[in-house]
């Protein structure tokens, strides 16, 4: 199955340079850190889930590569180009070898399988 995403024909011309730039800096912050990093986490300050998440990791014994992106009353807006791209809706958001592979539950899943080894061998 994959995600509806509005089709560029149904934007009109006018503004879809409007809608490609929008918020594109943090989005390519992330995708270069997902380039350089085996594991990045992408979080916001004060939530605890992405502390989760990085703890888990820490466990595992699994270097990881933080971004934290303000906190819940600032760079929201920022924040929400990461969730349009992504489609992922929460934070935090972990990438694995390029790959979302979720937030904090979904990678303590992975953890405890042993998959996410795996992933990374």
């Amino acid at each position: 199955m994959s995600r509806p995403i509005l089709d560029e024909s149904r934007i009109h011309p006018a503004i879809r340079d409007t809608v490609a730039r929008h918020q594109q800096a943090i989005v390519r912050q992330v995708q270069e850190a997902v380039d350089r990093h085996p594991v990045v986490v992408v979080g916001m300050a004060v939530n605890p889930f992405p502390k989760k998440a990085r703890r888990a990791l820490d466990a595992a014994g699994i270097a990881h590569h933080d971004l934290d992106f303000g906190s819940y009353l600032s760079l929201w807006r920022e924040r929400n180009a990461l969730k349009l791209w992504t489609g992922w809706p929460t934070f935090p958001m972990v990438f694995v070898k390029g790959v979302l592979v979720g937030g904090a539950t979904d990678l303590q899943r992975l953890i405890d399988s042993g998959e996410l080894k795996r992933l990374l061998d």
